[in-house]
């Protein structure tokens, strides 16, 4: 289950730039994850439950936008949504490719509390 190591980096990470800007508890992230990341949101969420554990993380509220595959046609330069994982041109039929999303993995935003009032 690598879902684990990236909860490990997303922690680091979180903690990382929340000690930056002076939080103190971690209440909302927002992440992105690209339907080609290779990641079970669930299962990334369960992990991260298990790593934040003792954390200023600890309890954190996850949400999760899936981004969809994006391509762009090598032949015509045409970008598409990828359906269903065909990746045909629909303006020229060539199998396409230059892959312009769906491998992310982002994190978008972090909610927290500094402390004061």
């Amino acid at each position: 289950m690598h879902e684990l190591a990236i909860a490990e980096s997303l922690l680091e990470i979180i903690v990382d730039e929340s000690n930056r800007h002076g939080l103190k508890r971690i209440n909302k992230v927002k992440l992105q994850i690209g339907e080609f990341a290779a990641v079970v949101p669930d299962s990334l969420m369960f992990c991260f439950e298990m790593v934040s554990r003792d954390t200023a993380a600890a309890g954190v509220v996850i949400e999760i936008e899936s981004v969809g595959v994006t391509a762009r046609c090598d032949k015509c330069d045409l970008s598409f949504d990828v359906e269903n994982k065909i990746f045909l041109c629909p303006r020229c039929g060539e199998a396409a490719l230059e892959l312009l999303s769906g491998r992310e993995l982002t994190v978008m935003s972090i909610e927290g509390e500094t402390g004061e009032e």
